[in-house]
């Protein structure tokens, strides 16, 4: 079958497509964003159906063309194929995770199925491998472009990977396994949220609010009116609501309840214990990996990544927490100094370290946070982040209004280069609500590629927060965590929108995963940097630009209190990693395993690992299994890459600015190791990292 006759089936297989639907008719809306505001809860499974049926019969047009399989007729046409069901899944699961409801969930748990049935079905199909490995095979004589063989070769891995090779017995147990392993990541995200918005903390004497500012306070006191509680004050396990707390209240009762509602979450016996749900996702995954020949799920995921290997992560990982760790105990024998002041003969615990941490900040640094949040409005920090992809890449930010969005709160920006040309379209959605899951995220809502009649496409996507909403009395204010925040996850969306690939599954943050960290926490080099600061750091009521003198405060402090942030950090990757590392899930009991992890790597009692187990959204929904040490490993990246830049003596020097931005346009295209060669010409130096951190001179 020729390519004109497979793009017309394709065609007529989309006229069939409900014309009603706001999903599946193309948008009459600017830069052909999605409709969100004309999506209504009933469009979701018809559109989930259509999209589907549609990308079965693109793909069955591929395997039933009798021509030879070709890299055009074959491998092209897979990555061309979905396109309508990448615009569905794009909106249905950004809303459902930022904007969702029991509706929302009610559908995510039918759809989940569905799709895992479909990519089972494409992968696990003999006829189209064969096609596939046909192609493969040639390879070496297509006279292929460097894109074009990445294409081929991550195209035949992905069959591979994924049980193509598998006898037809195993391939039905693995899809089986998929499809239970999709539900159990909705269910655990669900109690997860769920258990974040029960817990309810009411406070109703201000008296045990002492040391509390008053922005926070403020801030208390509207959620509790919100909730029915006028006069009252109201703290829960969101970072926003129970981190000032934990820095500055004076009521160590209450940071020990607030912190613990925070790290017990899903961890009760109730409908919403997410134990349960973690043994058997380890004992799917365990099958899994043993079904492709491996021992543990670690070593089946890490395959395809820069580190190859679990003992390679591992290595990396204990050559990093010695340091740390090292870092944190001194840094814990100080904070026991200072509790001793206050509470003689009483040790620190978990709940203590952010208070005194504030307090010895002030006293070696004279910096208070309180102090330096009003010149972080989050209209200007997001205006700076801005003006730095600006300097180093001549993008241009411009907001549009009367966009379709799916929450009042979501802003929409278009992205230009410094020739006026699209680069893409930005939402932003800031502030934290009932149906939003924890966390920061960049998601994208629709891929940028390059179609048969050479259209770029231009991606669609979004960056979501749950920072400070404004109060009555002021604007959003952000802390000093925040900000590298919301620079984190614009270094993400860089990634998207800068995107040049030809192939959707190549473009943007499709990556590997210890790879696709690299440009997110670069960003939050710039974040503190003076002569950015001096951009977007405006009081926000005399619009003052900060004083040098704080900004000299934030610099000098930026190596403060870094053994606790890494070592929590990187517990948390350990954790991840053991758990991955298992090799039978018989018999787990979920808090023992974690305290027996903790244990042997030297936790010491005075930090919690960043994320529980039961609360663990990154390994147990988000697809990060084995993969958390990805922040790490990419830090070392960050630190080296914006080494490149100050060796220079330039933040925006234009030649290295060049380089970096194209290795942002690069995408999956090319082998990531390959591309920070290209970068950089040497490998990472970790030394680069250990420096900014305070750990070596």
């Amino acid at each position: 079958m020729k390519k004109s006759i497979i793009l017309s089936a394709i065609a007529m297989t989309m006229l069939a497509c409900t014309s009603t639907n706001p999903l599946l008719d193309q948008p009459a809306t600017p830069f052909g964003v999605p409709a969100f505001d004309q999506v209504k809860l009933e469009h979701y499974m018809p559109a989930f159906e259509e999209a589907i049926r549609v990308n079965k019969a693109e793909v069955q047009a591929i395997i039933d063309n009798t021509d030879e399989p070709t890299f055009e007729n074959t491998i092209v046409a897979l990555d061309r194929s979905g396109l309508l069901l990448d615009r569905v899944v794009g909106v249905f699961f950004n809303v459902l995770e930022a904007d969702g409801n029991d509706d929302m969930d009610a559908i995510a748990e039918k759809v989940s199925p569905m799709l895992s049935e479909l990519s089972s079905s494409i992968i696990l199909n003999d006829a189209l491998f064969e096609r596939v490995k046909a192609v493969y095979d040639q390879r070496e004589s297509l006279d292929l472009t460097p894109e074009q063989m990445r294409l081929l070769t991550e195209t035949y891995k992905g069959f591979a990977d994924n049980g193509a090779n598998l006898p037809a017995e195993q391939k039905e147990r693995l899809k089986a396994i998929n499809e239970e392993l999709g539900l159990l990541s909705l269910q655990f995200g669900r109690n997860v949220v769920a258990e974040t918005n029960s817990c309810q903390r009411f406070i109703t004497n201000e008296d045990e609010l002492k040391g509390l500012p008053e922005s926070a306070k403020a801030a208390a006191a509207e959620e509790a009116a919100a909730a029915g509680h006028p006069g009252e004050w109201l703290f829960t396990p969101k970072r926003t609501s129970f981190t000032p707390v934990l820095q500055y209240c004076e009521n160590r009762e209450l940071r020990r309840q607030l912190l613990m509602d925070y790290t017990t979450r899903a961890n009760h016996d109730n409908d919403n214990d997410n134990k349960s749900v973690i043994l058997r996702e380890m004992q799917l995954r365990i099958e899994r990996a043993k079904l492709f020949g491996f021992d543990n799920p670690a070593d089946y995921i890490l395959q395809d990544c820069m580190a190859k290997d679990s003992k390679t992560v591992d290595a990396f990982l204990q050559s990093v927490w010695a340091p740390s760790l090292a870092a944190a105990k001194r840094e814990a024998a100080e904070l026991q100094k200072l509790l001793n002041e206050d509470l003689p003969g009483e040790k620190l615990q978990p709940w203590d370290w952010w208070f005194y941490a504030e307090k010895l900040r002030k006293a070696k640094y004279a910096l208070d946070e309180e102090e330096i949040k009003p010149y972080f409005e989050l209209g200007n920090v997001r205006r700076g982040a801005f003006g730095v992809a600006t300097k180093l890449y001549g993008l241009q930010f411009e907001p549009l209004t009367d966009m379709p969005v799916y929450n009042p709160e979501v802003e929409v920006f278009k992205v230009t280069d410094a020739a006026g040309e699209l680069i893409g379209i930005l939402y932003t959605d800031y502030f934290p609500r009932a149906g939003k899951r924890p966390g920061a995220w960049m998601n994208q809502i629709l891929p940028q590629y390059i179609d048969d009649n050479g259209v770029d496409h231009r991606p669609v996507i979004i960056n979501v927060g749950n920072f400070n909403k404004p109060t009555a009395g002021n604007p959003s204010l952000l802390s000093m965590d925040d900000v590298e925040t919301l620079f984190h996850e614009f270094g993400h969306a860089l990634h998207g929108l800068l995107s040049k690939a030809h192939y959707k599954s190549l473009s943007g943050t499709n990556t590997p995963r210890d790879f696709v960290e690299l440009p997110s926490q670069f960003m939050e080099n710039y974040a503190y940097e003076p002569e950015v600061l001096k951009t977007y750091a405006f009081h926000y009521q005399t619009g003052e630009v900060i004083p040098d003198e704080l900004i000299a405060k934030i610099n000098a402090a930026g190596k403060f209190n870094q053994g606790f942030v890494t070592t929590e950090l990187l517990s948390a990757s350990i954790l991840d990693m053991d758990f991955h590392e298992l090799t039978t899930a018989e018999g787990l009991d979920v808090n023992a395993f974690e305290q027996e992890s903790l244990k042997k790597m030297g936790m010491i009692d005075e930090i919690i690992v960043r994320y529980r187990p039961t609360f663990y959204n990154h390994i147990f929904t988000t697809g990060y299994e084995a993969g958390y040490y990805s922040y790490t490993w990419s830090a070392v990246l960050d630190a080296d890459a914006f080494a490149a830049f100050k060796e220079t003596g330039n933040l925006f020097d234009a030649e290295t600015a060049a380089r970096f931005r194209h290795l942002l346009e690069q995408g999956g295209t090319r082998d990531a190791q390959e591309l920070y060669l290209e970068f950089r010409g040497k490998d990472a130096d970790p030394q680069h990292l250990l420096r900014r951190k305070g750990f070596i001179d």
